[in-house]
């Protein structure tokens, strides 16, 4: 495991949600300097440095970026003596089954976990996993965490702390884990061209919360589809093309099953009382990102 650090830009689009330094953690996943790290710990970054474990830091370059599963994928221009890890089997593992999740810094930063679910996750940034891996206890440092299986072998990537029921009615922390699974299909793209080489899913440009049984717009960024519509934070989304819309996940998966990036999207909207209709035109959201120079 290494530490991922990274500046971005501040004119970058994701420079006001995530800020301009970022930090984590990156699992090494090849005798190339090739590593594995979440995606928003390098978007959009400018210079990206990885550090060992023994203190030796290189200079790093984001090789690609994957919107739909958030894996970011960064090299180092210089060796770096860290061992690379394999890739292993995701789909195999269960709830209770033991896992590791590291973080950069060697064993005192690793803690013995178990799966405690898998299952669907989205996430208001539009974004949706089928299948995510969740373990507890959670790991404090645990963006880019790497989860590690019984063998040694990579089966995820750490991404977020959030929040479970216990069977007993308690809340508990865990982590969302992307399965490494969801790495294989597309690896050759994002080595190649820098992302996947399908058609990009339509973006619109907008957050969005669970309030209760409601959708509702908790901001847009500025210049992009939602705010361009006219969307206004606290707008509460009715319809999607005609579809009622009852959770984040069918939000989204309605948005994308209406084509690619490009595709006019039709809403139906709730603001101070009044529904309103709403004809939003959706963009690739990779061209708004800014991009760094390749070595």
């Amino acid at each position: 495991m290494v530490l991922v650090h990274s500046r971005v830009p501040e004119t970058a689009l994701t420079a006001a949600a995530l800020g301009t330094e970022r930090a984590g953690n990156g699992a090494c996943i090849g005798d190339d300097g090739l590593v594995i790290t979440i995606g928003y710990l390098v978007t959009e970054a400018e210079q990206v440095w990885l550090t060992s474990s023994e203190g030796q830091t290189a200079q790093g370059y984001v090789v690609g970026y994957d919107q739909e599963t958030g894996f970011g994928l960064v090299r180092a221009v210089q060796p770096l003596d860290v061992s690379a890890l394999s890739l292993g089997d995701s789909d195999s593992i269960e709830p209770h089954d033991p896992i590791i999740v590291a973080a950069h810094g060697g064993r005192e930063h690793a803690i013995n976990a178990k799966v405690s679910t898998k299952g669907e996750f989205a996430g208001y940034w539009e974004y949706v996993l089928d299948e995510a891996i969740f373990t507890v206890p959670a790991h404090p440092n645990w963006g880019g965490t790497g989860a590690i299986g019984m063998h040694g072998e990579l089966l995820g990537i750490g991404s977020l702390l959030v929040q479970q029921v216990t069977p007993s009615g308690e809340s508990a922390s865990a982590n969302m884990i992307v399965p490494i699974d969801l790495l294989k299909p597309i690896f050759d793209d994002l080595c190649n061209y820098g992302r996947r080489s399908t058609p990009a899913r339509p973006w619109m440009g907008m957050l969005v919360q669970d309030v209760g049984d409601n959708l509702v717009v908790g901001n847009t960024y500025p210049g992009c589809p939602a705010d361009e519509a006219g969307l206004k934070p606290g707008d509460t989304i009715l319809e999607v093309a005609g579809e009622p819309m009852t959770g984040l996940a069918q939000m989204f998966r309605k948005v994308w099953s209406l084509g690619p990036a490009g595709t006019e999207i039709p809403l139906t909207l709730l603001r101070e009382g009044q529904t309103l209709e709403v004809l939003l035109h959706s963009i690739d959201r990779n061209a708004r990102l800014v991009y760094g120079k390749l070595h």
